[in-house]
């Protein structure tokens, strides 16, 4: 009983944290920009 104790406890992965939160930045910034980026793909040059 006494051994739960001393029970090592898992560290939080920081660099787990920050690749998501990178990710989530780039959806949200790719979501209000979706419109130009696809117009100027897509855009009929003369």
């Amino acid at each position: 009983m006494t051994d739960a104790k001393f029970v090592k406890r898992k560290r939080p992965n920081y660099i787990k944290a920050i690749i998501l939160l990178v990710i989530l930045i780039l959806v949200i910034f790719l979501f209000y920009n979706i419109e130009t980026l696809l117009s100027g793909l897509f855009e009929i040059k003369e």
